[in-house]
């Protein structure tokens, strides 16, 4: 199995990058701020975002503040070794002659 073999696909998208990359050092980020930081639309961010989530990488969290819904995201334990896991991966592919 090549370097390349060990990417993990779900992360290939910079969208995903962007939000993962956003995750591991923060604890909870709500919609507004992540699609801010990303510069994407709303359904860019919800739509990568529930890809992540299917993985397991991600938990989203809807609630309520006020009247109004809010939605959060935060990365799994799973999400961070595994992330850590690619960007090891991504680094010793640069690395390689």
């Amino acid at each position: 199995m090549g370097i390349i073999d060990k990417l993990n696909k779900d992360f290939e998208s910079r969208v995903r990058l962007g939000i993962m990359s956003i995750l591991m050092v923060n604890d909870w980020v709500d919609f507004t701020e992540m699609k801010t930081l990303l510069n994407i639309t709303d359904g860019n961010l919800a739509s990568h975002s529930s890809a992540l989530e299917k993985g397991e990488y991600i938990e989203i969290k809807k609630e309520f503040v006020g009247k109004k819904p809010k939605t959060s995201y935060r990365v799994t334990n799973l999400g961070r070794t595994s992330f850590v896991a690619h960007l090891n991966s991504l680094e010793k592919l640069f690395k390689t002659k």
